[in-house]
């Protein structure tokens, strides 16, 4: 037995419902959205799931996910697509230029492209399809070919249904390096969440990059007063500040978010001005508990449904 199974055996005796999780995306894949919705739902959370009269932010999320299926989500979680979608919306100043587009990481034009890029998967969450190249002459392109091949490989939409990533085709990009000022140790991520274009809360992320430390959840309200909020990490010990361009993102975030039941609205800030992340229709795919749970009930008291795509059809 190797080490890897040593530990996998390891992590599901002390967490078994993340063997529950495993049976149900390798072997229940072929259940239909709702019942596996469900399945999923109670595994993550320990809940059973209320979809005939949804209360939390979470719950809301997952009725989302089967009732909400508009099309033009598609191109607003493709994070190649999407560029163009904020440019149309917001001006192409806000968005991170785009170096090239590729079908596989073999076919990446290495000798086409600076000395400084970041690599990613047009489909992926958080930081699994991520590579960050800041010096092209010692750059491990094998190891950046694995990572984002293994990327490309991965499916969203089946391991939580989330409905808009279902249609994206899969592709490998490349744009430009964002520079951070020269003392910041790190590029904090500012995410916006947006109610029909009402900003209601946020959150800040931070040591995303920084080895060997855990990255940090900080929640706001709308006017930067912190929030006792912890979900999936843990907060900062020192609290980030508030960025210089606070103000703008606010209204940017509102304009993209526009007839939208909910959509989170991600910025980065270089040299004070705000740069455009990503969207996101289902923040943690709706399974990550909030501590405390009240936080749940208030986010959901925010997303109106009855302004969903497609309710009176599909329900």
């Amino acid at each position: 037995m190797n080490y890897r199974t040593m530990l996998s055996i390891k992590t599901y005796i002390q967490h078994p419902n993340l063997f529950g999780i495993a049976i149900l995306k390798h072997f229940l894949g072929w259940l239909p959205s709702k019942p596996y919705i469900k399945l999923r739902y109670r595994l993550e959370t320990g809940e059973s799931l209320n979809l005939n009269h949804p209360k939390t932010f979470n719950e809301k999320l997952q009725w989302l996910k089967l009732y909400d299926q508009n099309p033009k989500y598609t191109k607003m979680v493709d994070k190649i697509l999407v560029k163009d979608y904020v440019s149309s919306k917001l001006g192409n100043q806000y968005v991170t230029p785009l170096l090239g587009v590729w079908d596989n990481p073999e076919d990446i034009e290495w000798d086409n492209l600076p000395d400084k890029f970041v690599l990613k998967t047009n489909h992926s969450v958080g930081n699994t399809g991520v590579v960050i190249c800041k010096d092209k002459l010692s750059f491990d392109k094998e190891n950046a070919i694995r990572k984002l091949k293994s990327s490309l490989g991965s499916d969203v939409y089946y391991g939580r249904r989330e409905w808009p990533y279902k249609h994206v085709e899969h592709k490998v990009f490349a744009e430009q390096y964002i520079e951070m000022a020269s003392d910041a140790k790190d590029l904090p991520d500012y995410k916006f969440f947006c109610f029909d274009g009402r900003v209601k809360a946020l959150f800040i992320a931070t040591d995303r990059q920084t080895p060997g430390v855990d990255l940090k959840f900080d929640f706001f309200d709308s006017d930067f007063n912190h929030l006792p909020i912890r979900q999936g990490h843990p907060n900062s010990e020192n609290l980030p500040s508030k960025p210089q361009s606070f103000e703008e993102m606010k209204r940017l975030a509102s304009e993209l978010s526009k007839g939208i039941p909910h959509v989170r609205v991600d910025f980065y800030e270089v040299n004070g001005k705000p740069i455009f992340g990503e969207l996101t229709f289902c923040h943690f795919g709706g399974m990550v508990p909030f501590e405390p749970k009240e936080w749940d009930y208030r986010f959901g008291d925010w997303l109106d449904l009855s302004k969903c795509y497609g309710k009176e059809r599909k329900r």
